[in-house]
């Protein structure tokens, strides 16, 4: 349940950012790829995060943990890379 509930927060992280990177392109038009880079950056410091809390404080290995990294850092990115393709 954490792992659906991160994910959901990271999709809702990376619109959020689009959304306020839209709003500013009109007088900066790079604004959505800074968005994009910066969010995407916190997001995965984020879930490096997690996982460290993860491998320390919950007894999980790093075998077990990486994937659920993988899986929480590249949904949202891939969502927020699509939007940023065919909306921005």
């Amino acid at each position: 349940m954490r792992t659906a509930l991160f994910l959901l927060s990271g999709l809702f992280f990376m619109a959020a950012l689009l959304i306020l990177a839209k709003l500013f392109s009109e007088h900066f038009p790079s604004a959505p790829n800074w968005a994009l880079v910066i969010g995407l950056a916190l997001w995965l410091a984020a879930t490096g995060v997690n996982m460290w809390i993860g491998v320390s404080k919950a007894g999980y290995s790093v075998a077990e943990e990486l994937p659920v990294l993988l899986l929480l850092v590249a949904v949202p990115a891939a969502a927020a890379a699509l939007a940023r393709w065919k909306l921005l």
